[in-house]
């Protein structure tokens, strides 16, 4: 499929096929034609009926009409050209693991569009996943990379939290919303949505599986040096609004034992971000123009 041919719905059958168990990893596989956000429907649903949804459980919407990212900011997709899901786990290691969950969503997200698509997946602290740019452009505040996605996770109650995933799949440029996004049709590929979600599925199952067994500890694990890797942020200049609206500028140096993003600051001073908006302001070692 292309961004000019007809844009097909979900096939509702073909992902339960490939993803609830015992073939698949997943116990649940609801595929609605359209919700208002993924994540609000299944964080609401799971608490208003937790034994509905056990864990891992996915919601797949065709379309969102009130889609939304970090900071409750609009995310917005024409209909049958978006991936838009979110699952709900239970993460079974100590709360202050749980920072971990949207860097490692990214990362298995990361993984699994780089095998199929042979695309330079990178991810932006804490929860962009990005591709260069097609026409190699530095942009403010992204330097040479576009977002081509998204990751929000959301708690639940004190034993699951809800991750959304959302991919532009199918948008043409002009579809796009603002210049820092990109697809996967805008750099020429063409993938079904069903075998992308079955792929990011399985990819951050199996990536719990691994974190899960060393009590939530990423970096005894392997894996936070697997994220610190495909992360763009590290090793950047950025500018960082943090909670309160608190504005600090520095250098990443790399992530906390909890996940948290290391800055070093103009003062010398190395602070923790937990959450915060991230612009970067130069790519160190990126190509300039």
């Amino acid at each position: 499929m292309t961004s000019d041919a007809p844009r097909e719905p979900l096939d509702a059958q073909l992902l339960r096929d490939l993803l609830r168990a015992p073939v698949g990893v997943l116990q649940r596989v609801d595929v609605r034609p359209e919700v208002t956000s993924t994540n609000t429907v299944l964080v609401t649903e799971a608490r208003d009926t937790p034994h509905a949804w056990p864990t891992p459980s996915l919601l797949v919407a065709d379309h969102q009409t009130a889609g939304r990212g970090r900071l409750d900011r609009a995310w917005q997709t024409p209909p049958h050209t978006a991936l838009t899901a979110s699952t709900v786990i239970a993460p079974g290691t100590p709360r202050e693991t749980w920072g971990w969950l949207p860097l490692l969503a990214g990362l298995a997200a990361a993984r699994s569009l780089r095998s199929m698509t042979a695309l330079d997946v990178r991810t932006k602290w804490p929860n962009d996943l990005l591709v260069p740019a097609p026409d190699g452009a530095d942009l403010l505040g992204w330097g040479p990379w576009r977002k081509v996605g998204g990751i929000l996770a959301e708690v639940v109650d004190d034993e699951r939290v809800v991750v959304g995933l959302g991919i532009n799949v199918d948008q043409r440029p002009d579809e796009l919303p603002v210049a820092s996004a990109s697809s996967l049709a805008a750099h020429g590929v063409s993938q079904r949505r069903e075998m992308l979600v079955a792929g990011l599925e399985t990819s951050f199952v199996e990536l719990l599986t691994i974190w899960r067994e060393h009590a939530g500890d990423a970096v005894a694990a392997g894996l936070a040096e697997e994220v610190t890797a495909l992360c763009v942020s590290i090793g950047t200049d950025v500018r960082v609004t943090a909670a309160g609206g608190r504005e600090l500028r520095g250098t990443t140096v790399g992530l906390d034992a909890d996940g948290a993003l290391l800055v070093r600051t103009t003062t010398g001073d190395v602070e923790r971000i937990i959450s915060g908006d991230v612009q970067h302001l130069r790519v160190i070692g990126a190509e300039q123009d």
